[in-house]
């Protein structure tokens, strides 16, 4: 009961933490992991933990899935060396700087004690970028470099992770063989994830209702992360891979299922996201607590370990922008050294920098204890929290002092020439079918998609401004109307539920028919109206 009790204090304070980011112009996420280690504190919750080995396949695969929904096959060709150049390449360069510099400073570590804490603190975190990142102001070119390494260096450092442990615990040989193992692991995740996606969009075709659509996408990413992991392929390729084909074959016609879904995986990411930072506060609490009297020492070596992962991120940005500013793709970054800056202080630990660190074993294949297994959970600790927290509330000023407003000026360029190539294809329909329309009905949809990008691009001309707010103001107060009379009715329905005798299953039936037709939004024209 203690364990539902803290959920439930996570999940609400995540509903609530939303609203005061949003007010107090800060990052959620960040406030979730200092809210949670304060909760720590409670005596009531300051002894509960999680299985670190559930850490992963409880809270990694939704929020995959729910990034990789946000990107495409197209996209990751175009980033291709950014999931070279820093999923695999920068990943293994700094587990392999990072485990000299954990050998070199602490007491007694082994080599393969050593390269796991490398693996662990290693990878940015898709979460973290998107969750902490996106709203403060980067512009979407560098945002999905930084989403485009995050869903694929998780796979490079678990699989490096998990060869290291194996040695501890078996004092098998660590050794180059893990190349193979991760290209064998994902080539096999791939063919996984495109499979799944082909059996899920099939069932979803079978299933008649949205919700149990929206069902099967919530259960998929578990599905696949567990199956890709019992046969030793990488769990995060195959639920990325699975995400993005899911994404790219949806049809134009599944508007119903867009829409549920979007609200749908809106909460469970919301949710998720909440609850999994709400843990890696809580463990922070836990390892800063549990350190002992050598916490000082460890807190110097845990700073130096830091300061070396920032500098080999930073270092390996300066040579990527000579790579990228060469480049003839507009969409390339970095491509400045303001923008290098940016993908250096972006590049947040999460959830696996936690998790996996936390699954460091406590013995060895000979029974005795890990040395320095505490110190390295602080190191890990140290890490996340000086690439997570303190990037969170220092990014926006970042943005602001940096001045990267012009590249929101290509991105507004992009989203109108998107929205008048929509208008495009709308009046190209219109006129192909212009022979099977009525002329009254012909008139008023010529007349609305004429100015269709415009209205779409937020950006109608003056001239046409007044037409469309009397246009706009007529259907207004016929939804007005409809929208006075429907409440009437809901307020019946509602009187007659209270009645004795009535079911209020048929009730409900009758007042959602009743909510599915009722106006919920209004067009709104000019320079106040909603982009």
């Amino acid at each position: 009961m203690d364990f539902l009790g803290l959920l439930v204090v996570l999940t609400f304070g995540s509903i609530l933490l939303v609203s005061v980011g949003e007010r107090l112009r800060l990052p959620w996420p960040a406030l979730m992991v200092i809210m949670a280690t304060l909760v720590g504190l409670v005596p009531v919750w300051g002894d509960l933990t999680i299985d670190p080995h559930l850490i992963l396949p409880l809270f990694l695969p939704p929020l995959l899935y729910a990034a990789a929904q946000r990107t495409s096959w197209a996209l990751f060709r175009q980033k291709w060396r950014a999931v070279a150049g820093l999923a695999v390449l920068l990943t293994a360069i700094t587990i392999g700087v990072v485990a000299g510099t954990a050998a070199a400073i602490v007491p007694g570590i082994t080599v393969a004690a050593a390269v796991a804490i490398g693996a662990a603190v290693a990878p940015p975190d898709p979460v973290a970028v998107e969750a902490v990142a996106g709203p403060v102001g980067i512009p979407r070119r560098l945002i999905t470099t930084l989403q485009s390494e995050g869903l694929f260096n998780d796979a490079v450092a678990i699989i490096v992770f998990t060869a290291a442990v194996s040695a501890t615990e078996t004092s098998r040989p660590f050794g180059l063989d893990i190349v193979g193992e991760f290209a064998l692991g994902a080539a096999l995740a791939v063919l996984i994830g495109l499979a799944a996606a082909y059996v899920a969009s099939w069932l979803s075709d079978r299933v008649a209702d949205a919700t149990g659509r929206n069902a099967i996408t919530l259960v998929l990413p578990f599905a696949v992360y567990i199956l890709a992991e019992h046969v030793h392929a990488s769990g995060v390729v195959a639920v990325v891979v699975t995400g993005v084909q899911m994404a790219s074959t949806r049809g134009e016609d599944e508007v119903e299922e867009r829409l549920n879904g979007r609200a749908f995986w809106d909460v469970v990411e919301l949710l998720v996201t909440g609850v999994a930072f709400g843990f890696v506060g809580i463990e922070l609490f836990h390892v800063l607590r549990d350190a002992g009297p050598d916490l000082g020492r460890m807190l110097g070596d845990a700073a130096v370990v830091s300061i070396v992962v920032l500098l080999v991120r930073a270092v390996w940005m300066i040579l990527f922008l000579q790579v990228e500013r060469r480049s003839e793709d507009p969409y390339a970054a970095p491509r400045t050294w303001k923008e290098a800056l940016i993908l250096t202080w972006g590049g947040m630990r999460g959830l696996a920098t936690l998790a996996l660190a936390l699954a460091v074993p406590t013995v060895a294949a000979d029974g005795t204890p890990i040395v320095a297994r505490e110190e390295l959970l602080v190191i890990a600790a140290a890490v996340l929290f000086v690439t997570l927290v303190i990037p969170a509330f220092t990014l926006p000023t970042l943005v602001r002092v940096l001045d990267l407003e012009e590249d929101h000026a290509a991105e507004r360029s992009t989203e109108l020439e998107l929205a008048r190539r929509a208008s495009r294809a709308a009046v190209a329909h219109l006129r192909e079918h212009q022979g099977e329309i009525p002329e009254y009905l012909l008139t008023r949809l010529g007349d609305s998609l004429e100015h269709l990008d415009e209205i779409l691009a937020g950006d109608v001309p003056e001239e046409h401004v007044e037409r469309l707010r009397e246009a706009a103001r007529m259907r207004q107060e016929m939804t007005e109307i409809k929208r006075q009379a429907l409440m009437a009715a809901r307020a019946e329905v509602l009187r007659a539920r209270r009645e004795p005798g009535m079911d209020p299953e048929v009730v409900d039936r009758i007042l959602h028919e009743l909510d599915l037709r009722t106006p919920r939004s209004t067009l709104h024209i000019g320079p106040d109206a909603p982009h």
